[in-house]
């Protein structure tokens, strides 16, 4: 059977690895092979996990072997721990990423899963691959297990701060768009870590559709034993906690959310009052002197990326087959439901279903093939 995939995602610095390395453990001492993939160019997601060991990345031993002409296999990047108390061993990857201001770290995520697909990771014999991901960036190569379907389930991990919900909300929108074009992960949720009792991340997953799975408050115990780099699940009031959510989650009893997300004013309103007025603009005058320098018009470039995407997404539904193209935009720009649509195109709703499947699935090849 293949792994269950599921995708942690949170803004730098909030606990989204501490989280994720207490998860694995927690699997692994429920008897699941685990495997946790680190996607952060900090390439510090594992660290905790192996015991303070280091792991080397796919990136900088990518670069070593392409360097000598050589493949990389397994063995190279893939690494487990046994632990005395385990009943199965914790297997762990660092993708890695470019030293600072020398690349794209996105680019490195998507050439790291092309490697781990071609050495077959999803065929592995694991239980559960948790991938620790980096959610407080917008360059695209992040959003890989979401772009990709890589990733079944998806879990954002947040604070009771503005910026580490609003990485949350940024992701759950990412999530809404690729499913437009036949993305299949599901949101399982968020984890609020060091919760303080405010509820301002309460407050944000109710206004925008998102289950709240857990809430693990702040503990010097469990900061103690992650700098020492040894699991905070070994505490009860912790343990508990992780054990209860994994249960859930081998269980199946988590239903996915249909999270509709926040635009940015509605996200902005949630933490306080905010005026309608408009900015007052600068002159050419006030900023060049007077009398003004010439000055050539810039054109509107706000909206560039979108609607470009938005003009792509158009060419790509004309080249659909007449049929699939009728029948995603009854569901997706009419919002129809399978039944609707196979009673007024008088079909069986299965053969709706595979068609649209079809469509979700030539709409994404033809998007990110450009």
């Amino acid at each position: 059977m293949p792994a269950r995939t599921i995708a942690i995602y949170g803004k730098g610095g909030i606990g989204k690895s501490f989280t994720t390395t207490n998860l694995s453990a927690t699997f692994a001492m429920m008897n699941r092979r685990v495997l946790q993939l680190g996607c952060d160019p900090k390439h510090d997601s594992t660290t905790s996990l192996f015991g303070g060991i280091p792991l080397p990345t796919v990136t900088d031993l990518f670069a070593e072997k392409n360097a000598q002409n050589q493949q990389v296999t397994i063995s190279d990047i893939v690494f487990r721990r046994d632990i005395a108390d385990f009943p199965q061993p914790i297997y762990g990857i660092e993708l890695g990423g470019p030293q600072v201001g020398r690349g794209c770290g996105g680019r490195g995520i998507i050439s790291g899963f092309d490697l781990l697909e071609k050495l077959g990771i999803f065929n592995w014999d694991i239980d559960i691959i948790l991938m620790d991901f980096l959610g407080d960036v917008v360059c695209g190569g992040f959003a890989t297990p979401l772009a990709r379907s890589l990733s079944e389930e998806v879990i954002l991990v947040t604070n009771n701060d503005r910026q580490s919900i609003f990485t949350a909300n940024n992701i759950c929108q990412a999530n809404n768009y690729f499913k437009t074009i036949g993305g299949q992960s599901r949101l399982l949720g968020l984890i609020i870590n060091r919760d303080d009792g405010s509820g301002i991340a309460e407050k944000y997953a109710e206004a925008a559709g998102i289950s709240v799975l857990m809430k693990v408050p702040y503990n010097a115990g469990a900061r103690d034993m992650d700098d020492s780099f040894d699991f905070a699940v070994r505490l009860p009031e912790l343990g508990d906690k992780f054990r209860t959510l994994a249960t859930e989650i081998l269980e199946n009893r988590i239903k996915p959310c249909h999270a509709r997300g926040l635009d940015f004013m509605q996200f902005v309103r949630l933490f306080g009052d905010v005026s309608d007025e408009s900015p007052t603009p600068a002159t050419p005058e006030e900023l060049f002197g007077s009398p003004a320098a010439s000055v050539t018009p810039i054109p509107d470039t706000a909206n560039l990326s979108q609607d470009n995407d938005d003009l792509k997404m158009k060419q790509c539904i004309e080249q659909l087959s007449e049929l699939e193209r009728a029948i995603y935009r009854m569901s997706e720009e009419e919002e129809r439901s399978i039944t609707e649509i196979a009673a007024m195109l008088e079909r069986e709703e299965s053969e709706i279903r595979e068609l649209l499947a079809a469509a979700r699935t030539q709409l994404r090849k033809l998007f990110f093939s450009a």
